[in-house]
């Protein structure tokens, strides 16, 4: 079972085709075995000979199958609130997921820090997404047409605190150093006492579908401690991606 799987798995990297041959290279395997296995795996639809290239394979339409029925069982929020639970354990800040709907996030799922001192929100909380991380790193992830459809030139924006961006003109500015830098901060634009950062969170097509923030008290901000929660919230979001069947480096 294990080598069968080692098999198919071989089939994720490079052009996704593969002969008997190779696979008795790369997994240094006996080529009797390796010819049971290919031929097993052939019969029950997981692999297939590609067209004019006898002795060659591609992945049939079983792994497809099987990744679409997990696709089916996927939840963003309940999946979100498994990762971030596990980024809150490891800084002890408060964690967000959140998605965008029209020029607002929504938060689905939150993590709190265990400090007396920390933000104060809730999981189905909405706030506008110029104003937090995860909504500019969710703006950022759009194409353009599509973010000037949501933000034209003259729209007002509202200011939650006097550090809150109200200039779309300065909004895209900040959004195009986001979408360069593959990451969002905050700087006490919703809330005058906190700053977060974040990271975009992708499907199994590579589109960015949620964002997943740290948010930390400025008694506890430093530009140190920015460094190491923007890893770490890259780290998780990296990680609630392959959840959701991206792949990427974590």
């Amino acid at each position: 079972m294990t080598r069968a799987l080692d098999i198919l798995e071989l089939f994720l990297d490079g052009d996704g085709t593969l002969s008997a041959p190779d696979i008795v290279r790369r997994l240094q395997l006996p080529r009797t075995t390796v010819h049971e296995l290919v031929t097993t795996l052939a019969a029950r639809k997981y692999i297939v000979p590609m067209p004019g290239q006898p002795g060659r394979y591609r992945l049939g339409v079983r792994p497809y199958q099987l990744g679409a029925r997990y696709s089916e069982q996927l939840d963003l929020a309940a999946e979100g609130q498994q990762v971030a639970r596990t980024v809150a354990e490891t800084c002890d800040e408060t964690v967000h997921v959140a998605i965008l709907e029209d020029t607002d996030v929504i938060y689905i799922a939150k993590v709190d820090s265990t400090h007396a001192v920390r933000m104060v929100s809730a999981a189905g909380r909405r706030l506008p997404a110029h104003c937090t991380s995860v909504g500019k790193m969710l703006l950022a992830s759009l194409p353009e047409p599509e973010l000037a459809a949501r933000i034209p030139d003259g729209a007002e924006l509202v200011a939650m605190t006097p550090n809150s961006i109200t200039d779309p003109g300065v909004l895209r500015e900040a959004l195009a150093e986001i979408r360069e830098r593959g990451l969002a901060v905050e700087n006490r634009e919703s809330n005058p006492d906190v700053s977060c950062v974040a990271a975009p969170v992708r499907d199994r097509t590579g589109q960015v579908v949620a964002a997943l923030s740290i948010s930390v008290p400025m008694i506890r901000w430093s530009e140190e401690r920015r460094a190491e929660l923007e890893q770490l919230a890259a780290k998780g979001a990296a990680e609630l991606s392959e959840h959701l069947g991206h792949r990427g480096l974590v």
